[in-house]
């Protein structure tokens, strides 16, 4: 049974349980399988040698998530080939390739955790009321090492974008 931390972060206000250990910079990134939006398995292995900013977010269907990914999606060609952006969310691999078509984004790649929901609980961010999961910012250098960590207070609000991006640069 994963670790339960009640009161972790707000939803609009309400009190909502994250299920898994927090993790912290210094940490080792735990190995994760997700699914691409082409339904092929993506692993935290995948992306050796670069350094990757982990957007985890609710849903893309929801206007912060919207904006957030979008934000990245610019930022994305300013940071180089040696910096990958995955998006992280439990929305079925369809409805992100749906979406990155519609919203034009083609800079950062959407990973599900539909399936097993193994990311969630690994990684700490499973809302055991919602099912969804919680957002967050992770920046894991090429060693798979945690140099950044923003679990968002407050689910309904952005991050704070600038020292995440500051963070990767420095992972370089």
């Amino acid at each position: 049974m994963p670790t339960e931390r009640a009161a972790a972060v707000t939803l609009k206000g309400n009190p909502m349980t994250l299920l898994g250990d927090e993790l912290h910079v210094g940490d080792q990134a735990p190995a994760f399988s997700l699914k691409a939006v082409d339904m092929s398995d993506k692993t935290l292995a995948d992306y050796a040698g670069k350094v990757k900013i982990l957007s985890v977010v609710p849903s893309l269907d929801t206007a912060v998530c919207d904006t957030q990914t979008r934000r990245f999606n610019e930022e994305a060609a300013e940071l180089g080939d040696d910096i990958v952006i995955l998006t992280v969310s439990v929305d079925l691999p369809m409805a992100q390739n749906r979406w990155c078509g519609a919203a034009g984004v083609d800079r950062v790649e959407c990973l599900s955790d539909f399936k097993d929901h193994t990311f969630g609980v690994d990684y700490g961010l499973r809302i055991k009321e919602i099912g969804l999961l919680a957002r967050c910012l992770l920046v894991v250098d090429k060693n798979d090492t945690i140099q950044y960590a923003q679990l968002v207070p407050e689910i309904a609000q952005e991050p704070d974008y600038a020292p995440a991006i500051a963070a990767a640069k420095a992972a370089l």
